[in-house]
């Protein structure tokens, strides 16, 4: 009886461990087809103006880029800018003349896995994110009160910051159509044909994470739905590190109680990736009030580049300021 049993528990080890290997080798991202609506308002924005990049020297001494745009005058605070998903600080440009426009000064980053920051789609471990916005806000200081504005995945790790250990690293966060949870009832499936995800490969690397296992961080497990064209310059997928890296973390409701200082979303009202009616309500569970502004006409990437959505992301950094500033504990 004995031995059968052992027999049983072997071959059912065995046929786990063929299955998490067949998930990791073969489980991962198909690219979607491309995105009309995430692609084609890139096509015809206005890069006149557009800043060389700058650098920074991160914890493990590779540069990081950033593009600058000072103040008119003397600034009433700073944003610094986090870009979507697959794609860099190009992206912002729009928002950054605005927000300069409306006298604030404004650092646009190329986070790390895209644009001139390291290699693309890849960070080397959870939490390196993290660690090189530290680097970012130590070296770079920008001038204060200093606002962490996040689109989309930006959004969505800049919530991560905002309610996590390093919340007081900045003084204020707004948030632009934040991915929050691919659980929460913000989230549209696929975001809306965004994206892929290669689930086995997703599910089997998680479980070999909480193995100690993260020798194949590194493989892809998302994809997105690029025109060929923009898959040259921009990032098509991420690493398993980068896709955990660059969102909140798991327990989204926990990270939004967390919350310490002044915050607000911003979102559009057609947006196709995301259930706009639903982020009030995702946010009620905050514990200081987190206001949600929604700008009727804008979709997704329309958030971003709309005069009517731009013209809203400064009334949101202008109502923030009226919140006062949050003094480090």
């Amino acid at each position: 009886m004995r031995k059968h049993l052992l027999a049983t528990l072997a071959i059912v080890a065995v046929l786990f461990i063929g299955s998490l290997a067949l998930a990791v080798a073969f489980g991962g991202p198909s690219t979607p087809p491309a995105l009309a609506s995430a692609n084609s308002p890139f096509e015809t924005v206005d890069y006149s103006g557009l800043p060389e990049l700058s650098y920074y020297a991160a914890a493990d001494r590779a540069d990081l880029a950033y593009r600058q745009y000072p103040a008119k005058g003397d600034p009433k605070g700073s944003a610094v800018l986090l870009h979507g998903s697959s794609a860099d600080s190009r992206s912002m440009h729009p928002m950054a003349r605005a927000l300069v426009d409306a006298g604030f000064a404004v650092y646009a980053l190329d986070v790390r896995g895209h644009g001139g920051s390291g290699v693309k789609g890849h960070v080397d471990y959870v939490g390196q994110l993290e660690d090189d916005l530290q680097a970012f806000m130590a070296q770079v200081q920008p001038p204060g009160p200093v606002t962490l504005v996040g689109f989309s995945s930006g959004g969505g790790f800049a919530l991560r910051v905002a309610g996590g250990e390093l919340a007081t690293l900045f003084d204020r966060y707004l948030l632009l159509a934040p991915f929050v949870s691919q659980e929460a009832p913000t989230y549209r499936t696929g975001s809306g044909g965004w994206v892929n995800v290669g689930l086995p490969r997703y599910v089997a690397l998680m479980l070999l994470n909480q193995l100690g296992v993260e020798r194949f961080n590194d493989l892809p497990v998302v994809s997105y739905a690029l025109t060929e064209r923009a898959r040259q310059t921009l990032t098509p997928q991420y690493s398993f590190n980068l896709a955990q890296n660059y969102r909140p973390e798991a327990d989204y409701a926990g990270t939004i109680r967390g919350i310490q200082r002044p915050t607000r979303v911003v979102v559009g009202a057609q947006d196709e990736m995301f259930n706009a009616a639903q982020f009030s309500d995702v946010f009620d569970v905050a514990t200081q009030p987190v206001p949600v502004a929604v700008v009727e006409g804008a979709n997704h990437v329309g958030l971003t580049l709309m005069p009517t959505a731009l013209a809203a992301v400064v009334a949101a950094m202008d109502s923030l300021g009226s919140t006062g500033t949050a003094q480090p504990e």
